[in-house]
């Protein structure tokens, strides 16, 4: 029997008891790991697991794959809700609003200062427009408050806080329901707490699960460390790949392992080519007359943006 006949006949019969679908108005079950073949029953699928388990495996492993390996259209971060430009990859200029939670480039933050100094008008959130907390109390207030909205932003934030002051309970109980949000960097920080064994029992499994969800949803950094390990475990061409995506994405650390990984002959001058136009407009894209404006204010020390 070809491939396609036997795929078409488990996708239309029981891959244990052989009940045809077709012919019993039976509606059978995928098998949610692999997708290639299908059950009337949990007890004929765990009677067929022995003989299963190693093509599903392997089937699940090349799904995961090609998830893992697509390269995001922009980072975790994304763009900034005001100017709509691409985040900067430096996190010193991007702020995170305890009002609305939403993380907004100091070009923009600078530019509203600028507005309200010359109208003498009080200091607001240059995106939602309360006034800004005076107090860490009130800071932390907005937060929770944003928290029970199951803001994702607010859990990841607050979870950063609990990190500092030792916390990890708590920081582990935020990030975990921020993760379930999806969002990307509270996957992040789970895998690094899991690196360290800052939880309650260390878990490399899932210390790589939250490392790759980080990098699906386009988080440099999680990706970067992707590709570190897959380098220390030997697999160069995974690696490389890993190196190749966040560099794409602006990571300047990844773009240095792949001119290494040029000179190594590990990488292609086509890909090296591609990678570093890439890389460079990943990073010209964030750049903006409002954000150096706002850079130089910071250096000479005539803004109120740290």
């Amino acid at each position: 029997m070809s491939a396609d006949n036997e795929a078409l006949k488990n996708n239309i019969s029981c891959a244990s008891c052989g009940i045809n679908s077709e012919d019993d108005d039976i509606k059978l079950k995928k098998c949610t790991a692999c997708n290639l073949v299908r059950y009337c029953s949990i007890t004929c699928q765990k009677n067929h697991r022995p003989q299963h388990k190693r093509a599903c495996k392997k089937r699940a492993a090349e799904l995961r794959d090609k998830i893992l390996f697509q390269q995001p259209k922009s980072t975790h971060q994304g763009d900034c809700p005001i100017c709509l430009l691409p985040l900067p990859h430096d996190l010193s200029k991007i702020t995170l609003k305890s009002c609305c939670c939403k993380l907004i480039c100091k070009g923009c933050v600078h530019a509203n200062y600028l507005r309200e100094e010359e109208e003498g008008i009080e200091s607001t959130c240059p995106f939602c427009r309360r006034p800004v907390p005076k107090t860490a109390t009130e800071s932390k207030l907005n937060r929770t408050k944003r928290i029970e909205k199951n803001d994702p932003a607010a859990m990841r934030e607050e979870g950063a806080r609990c990190c500092a002051e030792k916390d990890y309970a708590g920081a582990l109980e935020l990030w975990t329901k921020a993760s379930e949000l999806g969002d990307a960097d509270a996957h992040y920080q789970l895998s690094v707490m899991h690196c360290f064994d800052r939880s309650t029992v260390r878990d490399v499994k899932k210390e790589l699960y939250h490392m790759e969800e980080a990098a699906i949803r386009g988080h440099q950094i999680a990706r970067h460390n992707l590709g570190c390990h897959e380098g220390r475990n030997g697999r160069i061409e995974r690696a490389m790949k890993h190196f190749i995506i966040a560099a794409n994405l602006g990571d300047d650390l990844s773009m240095k392992k792949i001119k290494d990984g040029y000179v190594e002959g590990d990488v292609s001058k086509e890909d090296f080519a591609a990678v570093l136009r890439a890389h460079q407009a990943s990073v010209d894209a964030t750049k903006s007359s409002q954000r150096e404006e706002a850079e130089l204010a910071k250096q000479r020390g005539l803004s109120r943006i740290a």
